[in-house]
C-alpha cells in the first residue's frame, strides 16, 4: 500500500486505525452537506466503508488515503483513486473530503496533485475525473484547479454532479 507525500501531508491508506477520525468527520453535518445526500453517516456504514476501502487496496493497489497532517499528527480529511461508482470498468476518479479543521487551507489541492501525480506515473490512467455536487464551489475550485475541464453534468452516487476530466499530460 502506498505513503504519498506533499509538503505539509502524509497520505496513507485508510485502515481500521482511521476509523475514529473518519467517523467524526462523516457524521459532521457540515461536511457532509454535499455527500450522502446531506446525510451524516451512521458508525455502522463508516465502518462498512473501511472494510469496502482495505478490500480495494487489497484488490486495486490504491482506493482512499488518510489525509495526516504532518506538523501534529492529526487527520484533516480524506483523499482517493478510486474506480468511479466502485466499478473497475468506469475511470480512474479523483475525490476528496475535508474534515471542518482542515477547510480553507489548500489540503485538498496539496493531496490531489500528489494524487493525480501517482495516477499517471505509477497507475498509467488515461484519464482522471472527478464529480461534485453542483455547489460545491470548494471542490470545483480545486478541480479547476488541477486543471480539471468540465465536461457536463450526470447522475452519481445518486446525486446530480458535475463532471470534470483532466487527460494524462
Amino acid at each position: 500500500m502506498t505513503i504519498l507525500h506533499t509538503a505539509r501531508l502524509r497520505l496513507e491508506p485508510v485502515t481500521e486505525q482511521h476509523y475514529e477520525a473518519m467517523h467524526a468527520m462523516n457524521s459532521d453535518v457540515e461536511v457532509m452537506t454535499y455527500l450522502n445526500a446531506g446525510q451524516p453517516e451512521t458508525e455502522e456504514h463508516t465502518r462498512a466503508a473501511v472494510v469496502r476501502i482495505m478490500g480495494r487496496w487489497a484488490e486495486w493497489g490504491y482506493s482512499w488515503w488518510a489525509l495526516i497532517r504532518k506538523d501534529d499528527e492529526v487527520m484533516v480529511g480524506l483523499a482517493c483513486l478510486q474506480h468511479l461508482g466502485g466499478d473497475k470498468t468506469q475511470p480512474h476518479e479523483i475525490g476528496w473530503r475535508l474534515a471542518r479543521a482542515g477547510w480553507g487551507q489548500g489540503y485538498a489541492s496539496e493531496a490531489a496533485t500528489a494524487i493525480v501525480d501517482h495516477a499517471f506515473n505509477v497507475i498509467n490512467a488515461p484519464f482522471l475525473v472527478a464529480v461534485a455536487h453542483p455547489d460545491n464551489a470548494a471542490s470545483i475550485k480545486v478541480m479547476t484547479r488541477l486543471g480539471m475541464q468540465y465536461t457536463g453534468r450526470e447522475k452519481h452516487y445518486d446525486l446530480d454532479s458535475v463532471v470534470y476530466r483532466l487527460e494524462r499530460p
